[in-house]
């Protein structure tokens, strides 16, 4: 019985994630600033959940536990909401795409769909296989950095091709030769986030363009990584 319920109770800290997704879905709808801030700070908080969720989970062995119930599907459900949807649907309501390029938002999220459906999203090595539909972290800085129109659809449509291209990206929750600095670079990035989102709009915006360090290098090290396992595809390539 405790086992059982210790299962449960990891498959419900899963499931808070959705409550997360209800609530940013409900401020998306509302508008507005302030509301839009308190979407992005429900969006980090799901993203806590969804980096955690699997070592607890691991920990009550809900596989052996409740073998008829597919956390991992759950997770997927919520991700697709927290990851693509909510945040394509923030990036409409909040116009940062200019009049008439709307509808170009279906690509990105059709190109996650895709992602999120191949059966091997996740490679051997524990690497993400194309662009992992961080796409709530692309309408943070599109939101607070404002650039043009051109440009914001630039790199919608540019990630979203990128989801096809099977690079490996880093599994930040993964060890590896470099995994220990990937996530502590990791949690200051997210620090700095938390500290961006509180202080908004009076967040110094040299701290803003100052945290895309942490993007700049998951990115880069990712095709470093990918370009050495295409140039030696039988070396092992786990650096994250």
């Amino acid at each position: 019985m405790l086992r059982t319920t210790l299962a449960w109770c990891a498959h419900a800290f899963t499931a808070l994630g959705l409550v997360c997704a209800a609530g940013i879905a409900v401020l998306i709808v509302r508008g507005g600033d302030e509301a839009f801030r308190l979407a992005f700070l429900l969006m980090i908080v799901a993203t806590v959940i969804d980096a955690t969720d699997g070592w607890f989970a691991r920990l009550a062995r809900v596989k052996d536990v409740l073998p008829l119930f597919d956390g991992r599907r759950l997770d997927d459900l919520i991700d697709f909401q927290t990851y693509t949807c909510l945040p394509l649907l923030l990036i409409w309501r909040a116009g940062l795409l200019g009049e008439g390029q709307q509808a170009w938002l279906l690509v990105p999220l059709v190109a996650s769909a895709y992602g999120f459906c191949q059966a091997q999203a996740k490679t051997d090595d524990s690497y993400f296989l194309g662009f992992p539909s961080y796409w709530n972290v692309v309408a943070l800085y599109l939101y607070l950095l404002r650039p043009p129109h051109a440009w914001t659809l630039a790199v919608l449509l540019v990630l979203a091709v990128l989801t096809f291209v099977p690079a490996r990206y880093l599994y930040t929750t993964v060890g590896g030769r470099t995994g220990r600095v990937t996530n502590l670079l990791g949690a200051a990035w997210a620090i700095s986030l938390l500290v961006i989102v509180w202080e908004w709009q009076d967040a110094p915006r040299p701290l803003v363009i100052a945290s895309l360090s942490f993007p700049a290098y998951y990115m880069g090290l990712s095709w470093l990584i990918s370009l050495r396992h295409w140039r030696r595809p039988s070396t092992d390539t786990r650096l994250s």
